[in-house]
């Protein structure tokens, strides 16, 4: 790799949805990119525990070069960005639920937010509600077991239709016309969200606007993120060859994966 990556990580698989924004709006960026999946899911842990794992990975990246940082789940943003920020003096962006934008799109007033408990949970979550909320009612819904569903690569089998359905059907008999993908992993389950939902209801997700905020934050910096030749490296906490596995499917291409501790 030439130049600075850009690195880049979640508790599994679902970051993979903000790397392919970022890889459409950087194409000549390299990239390096951590799943955490030996400690996914994040929603059931402790603050204390994702904000180690988050400083853990960060300094991983750091030690491969990495001159800037996406934390690409919005668990760990909640639990970690200020200490990362803290910490580190380069670019560093991060994610939160798109209230904001789902506020302003609602037709019918009410939007739903499909998300882990630790985010829903989250003090930065409760200060978007608090900013945003008086322009739409917001129903949250915790979705306890859809990550790992996605993490083993199912999207639309009978488990994965049933979880997401008994999560939807709530909010859309609320009147919610809009929904928030609160976690990087549920744009993989968009198709199936668009059957259950219908074409009426709203997906709203934030990756695209990450990797444009991250584009914006480099044009203020000294690096060069775009000297590179367009590589990307992964690695994993969990078992290489199952994100291996899942790269071609996920990611369009099949790539070797090392593992991390």
């Amino acid at each position: 790799m030439n130049g600075r990556p850009i690195g880049v990580f979640d508790s599994g698989v679902g970051g993979l949805t903000v790397l392919r924004h970022i890889r459409a709006v950087l194409p000549r960026a390299d990239l390096l990119y951590v799943a955490d999946s030996g400690h996914a899911p994040y929603g059931d842990k402790s603050a204390a525990f994702i904000e180690a794992r988050a400083l853990a990975l960060a300094d991983f990246l750091l030690s491969r070069g990495a001159g800037a940082l996406v934390v690409a789940c919005n668990t760990a943003t909640a639990a970690a960005i200020s200490r990362l920020r803290e910490r580190h003096a380069l670019p560093i962006v991060g994610m939160e639920p798109a209230v904001k934008p789902a506020a302003e799109a609602t037709r019918s007033g009410v939007i739903g937010v499909l998300a882990t408990s630790g985010t829903l949970e989250s003090g930065k979550f409760a200060g978007l509600v608090q900013r945003f909320g008086s322009q739409a009612r917001v129903i949250v819904q915790p979705c306890p077991g859809l990550v790992e569903r996605i993490e083993a690569g199912d999207f639309d089998g009978p488990l994965t239709r049933d979880l997401l359905s008994g999560y939807v059907a709530p909010l859309l008999a609320q009147g919610a016309d809009t929904l928030v993908l609160g976690c990087t992993h549920y744009p993989f389950l968009a198709p199936l969200l668009r059957e259950l939902a219908g074409e009426t209801v709203s997906l709203i997700e934030t990756g695209e606007a990450v990797a444009r905020q991250l584009k914006r934050r480099l044009a203020e910096t000294d690096f060069s993120f775009e000297a590179g030749g367009g590589a990307a490296r992964f690695f994993s906490s969990g078992d290489p060859a199952r994100l291996e596995a899942l790269l071609p499917r996920l990611w369009g291409r099949a790539e070797p994966v090392e593992a991390i501790g």
